[in-house]
């Protein structure tokens, strides 16, 4: 039985398909040119030895379409799937630093990127990777850069817009699946960008050309515009300085430093965290969603303990002092993303399923949800048995904290808005979530009135 992937199917080259539980990659016949050259110049072997680009084992495994197939390929798996309008904008930019350093490699090689998509990098061990084995083919000499108007779309305008505009426009890659159209990005950046020679000349002047010969039909007469090596390698080079001088400092927001205005004393956050840790320890988890993981203290409390961790938060400040945190600990098994639990991440693109939601992409072994059920109760009016259901689409185990009406938190919440949470107390907590989970252990957390939970779905 085979089932090819609803995220591979646009490019003509090859495509993705499962077969028996196995995720298997079709290289087409007219592919066979440049991937043989992919392999036999040394380029693959760099990439894959750099941490650059996935590996993949060539196999004999019986093609989907025979009469087009050259070869099936076995690609190592990725451990989670995530999407750039999860990531923080120092996730977005090592992307798209990442994807430039690629293609300097492949020029080296004879080979150029002909796709330059976010949504062929993912997130392995805290490093951006190239997953898509077919993104590249045969330089050929004065050829523009068929990736170019791709790149400026996905990642520059992204990144220049979060940078000098607002953070949040980030999301904006969740309605233009195929990034921001540059016409648009160049409408809502500053006057002052066009004193930016090089945002000028890779937004402004990209977009009004794109604008100018959008409907204009291309004749036989037409010559095709020439770009030599030295001025591709030129472009390259700008659009990589262009991304490494974008820049936006994650200060001041509410949740970026949330430990640091907790609440909690040390003794009494000590306490919780050793509480966290021997819940986990008793299910060792392989994988665990930390949802509402601020900047995600224990989230690493759960990698500590061996497992996969998948930290989101809601704050894009929270998120991207987490990930540069990351960076520099070197930290592996652990990505921080983008969330927001009352308007999570839905299934998108072609037949709204080229790309996964966020719960789609689950059910995790364990879910970690500390100190943030008053948020959505009281914030957000989500019913507890609301909340119970949830949780248990997003995994098998859970631990969740209750933060009573008398904790200071709480009543923060409730002197901007009329109590009206009557059924938001422990007892109900109890009876809303033991209909759907099994609760194995109550920890009360000294020094608090709060208390940890560990549940199992029924």
């Amino acid at each position: 039985m085979y089932n090819a992937s609803n995220a591979s199917f646009r490019d003509p080259s090859g495509f993705l398909f499962e077969k028996k539980g196995k995720l298997y990659r079709q290289i087409n016949q007219s592919y066979k040119r440049d991937y043989e050259l992919l392999m036999s110049s040394g380029l693959y072997q760099i990439l894959v030895d750099k941490g650059q680009l996935i590996s993949h084992e060539e196999v004999n495994v019986k093609p989907k379409n025979s009469d087009i197939a050259y070869k099936i390929i076995e690609p190592t798996l990725v451990p989670y799937i995530s999407y750039p309008y999860e990531w923080s904008f120092n996730q977005l930019k090592s992307a798209a630093l990442q994807t430039l350093n690629i293609q300097r490699c492949a020029m080296k090689h004879g080979l150029s990127l002909k796709d330059a998509s976010a949504y062929n990098i993912q997130f392995v061990d805290g490093k951006p990777l190239l997953i898509d084995t077919l993104s590249f083919e045969i330089y050929q000499e004065g050829k523009p850069w068929v990736a170019y108007r791709q790149f400026c779309q996905h990642f520059l305008a992204t990144l220049a817009l979060m940078s000098k505009v607002d953070i949040r426009f980030g999301q904006l890659s969740r309605i233009y699946i195929d990034g921001i159209p540059l016409d648009f990005a160049s409408k809502l950046l500053p006057l002052s960008t066009h004193l930016n020679i090089k945002l000028k000349m890779h937004i402004h002047m990209h977009a009004s050309a794109q604008e100018k010969y959008a409907d204009r039909a291309i004749q036989k007469s037409d010559k095709r515009p020439y770009l030599g090596r030295n001025l591709f390698e030129v472009l390259v080079e700008s659009l990589h300085s262009t991304i490494k001088s974008l820049s936006w400092e994650p200060i001041g927001t509410e949740w970026a430093c949330y430990y640091d205005e907790t609440n909690y004393s040390d003794d009494a956050f000590a306490k919780k965290r050793e509480a966290v840790k021997s819940l986990i320890r008793k299910v060792k988890p392989k994988l665990v969603w930390d949802i509402g993981a601020n900047s995600g203290f224990f989230s690493k409390v759960a990698v500590e303990e061996g497992a996969q961790v998948i930290s989101y938060d809601i704050d894009p400040c929270a998120v991207d002092k987490n990930y540069l945190d990351c960076k520099i600990q070197k930290e592996k098994n652990f990505l921080p993303l983008i969330l927001d639990l009352t308007n999570p991440s839905p299934s998108l693109g072609w037949a709204n399923s080229e790309r996964m939601s966020f719960l789609q992409r689950g059910p995790a072994d364990m879910v970690l949800a500390l100190a943030l059920v008053h948020h959505l109760a009281i914030s957000n009016n989500v019913p507890l048995i609301r909340l119970a259901e949830f949780f248990k689409q997003c995994g098998n185990w859970l631990i969740i904290e209750f933060v009573p009406k008398e904790d200071s938190q709480v009543q923060l919440l409730l002197t901007t808005r009329e109590d009206i949470f009557d059924h938001y107390n422990k007892k109900d907590f109890e009876e809303s979530f033991s209909t759907i989970f099994d609760i194995r252990e109550s920890i009360s957390i000294q020094g608090t009135k709060r208390t940890l939970y560990l549940m199992k779905t029924n």
